[in-house]
C-alpha cells in the first residue's frame, strides 16, 4: 500500500438554465481541481460568492464515493444568488497520485489512538 492515494481532478463549469444569469458569469468559464490547487485558465474569472457555495463539496468531489452516496451523483450547484440562473457542474476529469508525505508530516493512521 506504501505512502500513495488518488483523488479525482475536477472541472466546475459554468451553465445555463431557463433563468438568466445576472453574476457575471458566462457559460464555459470554468476552472479545475488538482490536488489542493484550483487553476484558473487565462481570461476566465469567477464569482467569489459562487465559489464560496462550491469550495465545500470539492474535496468530497475528488474520493471515491460509494455508489449509493448523493455526492456522487448531485454534481449541478446553483448559484448563491436566488436571482441569478447560473449553474456549476463538477465533473471528473481524470485521476492523479498524491503521497501522504508529500501532504502531511502527521504519520498515517494505523487504526490505533495514539
Amino acid at each position: 500500500m506504501g505512502d500513495k492515494f488518488t483523488l479525482y481532478n475536477l472541472k466546475v463549469e459554468v451553465v445555463p438554465s431557463d433563468k438568466p444569469m445576472v453574476c457575471r458569469h458566462r457559460k464555459g468559464d470554468y476552472f479545475l481541481v488538482v490536488g489542493e490547487d484550483l487553476i484558473f485558465p487565462e481570461n476566465n474569472s469567477f464569482s467569489m460568492y459562487a465559489l464560496s457555495a462550491i469550495l465545500p463539496l470539492l474535496p468530497a468531489k475528488q474520493r471515491q464515493l460509494h455508489p449509493n452516496d448523493w455526492m456522487l451523483s448531485d454534481s449541478i450547484i446553483a448559484c448563491p444568488d436566488p436571482n441569478c440562473g447560473a449553474k456549476f457542474k463538477i465533473t471528473r476529469i481524470g485521476t492523479k497520485e498524491f503521497s501522504h508525505a508529500e501532504c502531511t508530516v502527521e504519520k498515517i493512521y494505523d487504526g490505533e489512538e495514539g
